[in-house]
């Protein structure tokens, strides 16, 4: 009888090592792969941004600003000033020093 008891005392002492070793390899193994699988999650997540980033539109370029207005031939600017002239904008002496700028005399 003393024989079946230690046999038995050391079958449960070696199952009971096994399934701490067991245990603890589980454990290691199971960390091991989660920090894998967040390594793929995240690179998986950074490579859909970079293809989603080019294909939002790009936003619309500044207005250009206004064209400058072309330079008018004397003869069409003294047309204007006269226009203003007969429209009352102007006296006879702002359209005559008006006149005199626009021919540089």
């Amino acid at each position: 009888m003393p024989g079946l008891i230690r046999g038995m005392a050391r079958t449960a002492v070696v199952a009971g090592t096994a399934t701490a070793v067991s245990g603890r390899v589980q454990r290691r193994q199971a960390e091991k792969y989660a920090t894998r699988d967040a390594n793929i999650y995240a690179q998986r997540e950074q490579a859909y941004e970079q293809q989603a980033a080019p294909q939002q539109a790009p936003p619309p370029p500044p207005p250009a600003p206004a064209p400058a207005p072309a330079a008018e031939s004397p003869t069409d600017e003294i047309a204007r000033l006269a226009q203003l002239k007969q429209q009352g904008l102007l006296t006879d002496e702002e359209f005559a020093a008006a006149k005199a700028k626009v021919l540089g005399i």
